[in-house]
């Protein structure tokens, strides 16, 4: 069973989206700066999209993130600590979450997720290795035995 599957059945679904969303809310506390600024600026744009935007989004982003880190979620798993091996992996976890987000940014038609996308990709894998210890335990916190 792959992780989608494992961490998105009806059972755990909306809390694992919750906890998604409160490690996002996390991440951008702890930026700071000119470069944090303007990251919290830009999300609270994405939130007044429309109510209950960002969950529909992590719900939506989840199953295809899953499918793409799947694969060295299974070699930790192997080597026996998949948490510690996303995390030393953080740089390929990173590509593979950017390229599910890249993929769906392309088809997205409002403009604002578009054009906030493109202004901060270019930042976006040091921040997403940046969270990635923490995506790595709100995983772990579904997948234990």
């Amino acid at each position: 069973m792959g992780l989608s599957e494992g961490l998105l059945d009806p059972n755990k679904k909306a809390i694992v989206v919750d906890d998604c969303c409160n490690m996002i809310e996390t991440q951008l506390a702890s930026k700071s700066g000119v470069s944090g600024i303007a990251l919290k600026a830009a999300f609270a744009a994405l939130k007044g999209v429309k109510p209950g935007y960002i969950p529909y989004i992590v719900e939506q982003l989840l199953p295809p993130c899953f499918n793409a880190i799947d694969p060295i979620w299974s070699e930790g798993t192997q080597k026996g600590d998949p948490v510690a091996h996303l995390i030393a992996s953080r740089s390929l976890t990173a590509d593979a979450l950017l390229s599910v987000t890249d993929t769906r940014v392309k088809s997205s038609t409002r403009s604002i997720v578009r054009g906030t996308y493109d202004k901060f990709r270019g930042s976006a894998k040091k921040h997403i290795e940046e969270a990635i210890p923490d995506f790595a335990k709100v995983i772990e916190n579904y997948t234990k035995a």
